[in-house]
């Protein structure tokens, strides 16, 4: 293979250097990034205890790196991340795709659970950070949706900045978030639109780069809801239980019950 095919191919050695990175970056924006993954893993762990072959769905999962942490603590457990951006996707398989099985799908679409090709009930739903693009009545419409394709029992698990509906506790909380990022250093990494300009002009990401381009902008945006009301939803659509578990400044685990 000639030198100039080489630096086009995405290998696994380069996609890993691109998801450290894109993790790094991440960590300007969800505060103590790394606990709330772990108290999401241990949620998991606790929900799927003596199952023997657990079935999980990351939401949004980008390059994987939710998926590939429950992966890797719950080596028995068949994982699937679900998202639609190709370079992301791109990134995932290529660096963690003999862990985690990634699916291109758009959440709350028509049929996007079937698409998934699951054959079974899920044990856990996860999402990070990406479920706040959903405008509300969507948001809901995906939560009745995933309770029904949950075992009884089974949780869903959402970590995200979820604001508090008093405005003197939200900005007090946004201040606990930003003193973190100072003591931390979060701020020093490269930021969001430094990631992708640098992506940019990497060759091995040319073809999923134009077919994120073919595409078009996907969702984005943050549909502004609060803690409460996330768990008001939850309600309505049917789940037993709900209630935070963790919360650090606006950065906050959310979990949701579904009865028997």
């Amino acid at each position: 293979m000639s030198r100039g095919l080489m630096s086009r191919r995405l290998t696994a050695e380069r996609a890993g250097e691109w998801v450290r990175r894109w993790d790094l970056q991440q960590q300007r924006y969800a505060c103590d990034r790394e606990a709330r993954f772990t108290v999401i893993a241990d949620v998991v762990e606790t929900a799927v205890a003596g199952v023997a072959r657990p079935l999980l769905a990351d939401l949004g999962c980008g390059p994987g790196s939710l998926a590939a942490r429950l992966a890797e603590r719950l080596p028995h457990a068949e994982v699937v991340g679900v998202d639609t951006d190709p370079l992301l996707l791109a990134l995932g398989r290529a660096y963690h795709g003999t862990h985690v099985r990634f699916a291109d799908v758009t959440i709350g679409a028509p049929g996007w659970l079937a698409r998934l090709g699951l054959g079974r009930p899920l044990d856990a739903v996860v999402s990070a950070t990406a479920l706040h693009y959903l405008p509300e009545p969507a948001l809901l419409s995906v939560y009745e949706q995933v309770r029904e394709s949950l075992r009884p029992g089974g949780v869903l698990v959402n970590g995200d900045h979820l604001f508090q509906e008093d405005p003197a506790v939200a900005a007090l909380a946004e201040m606990v978030g930003r003193r973190h990022a100072e003591r931390h250093g979060s701020d020093a990494h490269e930021d969001w639109r430094g990631w992708w300009e640098a992506a940019a002009s990497a060759p091995e990401l040319a073809e999923p780069l134009a077919e994120r381009a073919r595409r078009g902008p996907g969702a984005g945006g943050d549909n502004g809801l609060t803690l409460q009301r996330h768990v008001q939803l939850l309600r309505r659509a049917g789940f037993a239980a709900t209630g935070p578990v963790w919360q650090y400044g606006p950065s906050c685990v959310l979990v949701a019950v579904r009865g028997d």
